[in-house]
């Protein structure tokens, strides 16, 4: 049985799922292919592994395909402030200093799938093929369909690659990519601690790698703790009580004492940049087109511009009758994602650089810089705001002017 889509999105994650949400209520038939819905949610649950720091641009993107309530109605964490410090620098970044109510939000990121795949089935022109498993991905003659274990078969008119780092999608149609590892780990540990909810993140900076706080809702935070390889591995095998009196060593007192580990997980740093992001009758989004050093927790508001910046070409490009597997359709969609994109993840390994740099000069600069930021306002609320993903060319959706019709 083969059935035919405008637009077939491989991958339901949080990136894919925006995509269809974005196409939600158009004329365009929509297809979203994920392996298997994410656990239902439930108050009494503790708090994932798995979380985003999701930024003013990403709430006003959820806000506008129709899921930001939900997520709110499940579990949220919104701060306010963001230190950020390294022995004699130092700077606090606060939301009131151009006046938002917050600098971003913490969230599970099964949360925001979740929200963002249910609010999918409520729109009529998009279909979810969830459970489905992928044989194969074809793509010849500028057109994807993809072949389902249960011999079913999906074509498009335009295949969306939203299937992650090792997307099959861009491997198929033969998109390459730049990458390479930082040689460094992030731990990730999930807290109980004495103080209730938090308004502020903070990251400080050491020889061996970043070390940061986000707060979650309760008496809960993530840790998240960067070094090499070897020491992560260390700090992984300890005893719980060891590992309890290592953060509590490491980590300052003002976050409120540290009273229980309740998980802990790491994974290797990876940056990774698609070559091209489309191709005739394909285009990547999210972690398929790109993978940035976690430093500031970007990966998944970029992938949600992406997201709603594909949306608002297709959607253009519809309405004006053109063929929206266009090669010069899409390439639009690159030229508007790909250099923004490029930036963020050239900003991030600055800091990466300039941060794990043990060089008394470096030192004394960054330092200096910290310094700077925090007595010049201009430079300070600029860097908010671009924190906060409201710098550069923003999506439709993005400016709070809905393409959905």
């Amino acid at each position: 049985m083969n059935e035919e889509f405008d637009v077939l999105i491989v991958g339901g994650g949080m990136v894919g799922a925006a995509v269809a949400c974005a196409l939600g209520g158009s004329e365009l038939k929509v297809g979203l292919v994920e392996q298997s819905m994410p656990e239902a949610f439930s108050p009494e649950q503790p708090h994932d592994m798995r979380v985003s720091a999701l930024s003013i641009a990403s709430k006003t993107i959820l806000e506008a395909v129709g899921a930001w309530e939900a997520i709110i109605g499940m579990r949220s964490c919104p701060f306010k402030r963001m230190r950020v410090w390294e022995t004699a620098g130092d700077t606090e970044f606060n939301s009131d200093a151009i006046d938002y109510e917050a600098l971003g939000y913490i969230v599970e990121n099964r949360l925001t799938q979740l929200a963002l795949l249910h609010r999918a089935q409520e729109f009529p022109n998009v279909q979810l093929l969830c459970p489905a498993s992928i044989k194969k991905i074809h793509y010849a003659g500028g057109r994807g369909s993809v072949e389902l274990d249960d011999s079913r078969s999906l074509s498009a008119k335009v295949m969306v690659g939203a299937d992650g780092g090792q997307s099959r999608v861009r491997q198929t149609v033969g998109l390459g990519v730049t990458s390479w590892d930082y040689q460094q780990h992030a731990m990730v540990i999930n807290v109980a601690t004495d103080y209730e909810q938090q308004d502020i993140t903070w990251q400080r900076f050491v020889p061996t790698g970043p070390q940061a706080f986000l707060p979650l809702s309760g008496r809960y935070g993530s840790i998240v703790w960067y070094n090499t390889p070897d020491e992560v591995k260390r700090l992984k095998a300890l005893p719980e009580a060891n590992l309890l009196a290592e953060l509590t060593a490491t980590f300052p007192a003002c976050l409120g004492k540290i009273n229980k580990i309740l998980g802990v997980a790491s994974f290797p740093l990876k940056r990774q940049h698609a070559q091209e992001y489309v191709r005739q009758g394909v285009a990547l989004v999210g972690d398929a087109a790109h993978m940035i050093n976690p430093l500031a927790g970007q990966g998944v508001n970029i992938g949600l511009l992406d997201a709603a910046m594909l949306a608002e070409v297709l959607l253009e490009a519809s309405d004006k009758g053109k063929n929206i597997a266009d090669l010069a359709v899409l390439k639009r969609y690159e030229r508007l994602r790909r250099n923004e994109n490029l930036k963020m993840m050239t900003v991030m390994d600055l800091f990466y650089r300039v941060f794990s740099n043990k060089l008394l000069p470096v030192k004394f600069f960054r330092n200096l810089g910290l310094g700077l930021a925090e007595r010049i306002t201009p430079l300070k609320n600029k860097v908010m705001r671009g924190a906060m993903g409201l710098e550069g060319r923003l999506p439709k959706l993005a400016k709070g002017e809905t393409i959905i019709s």
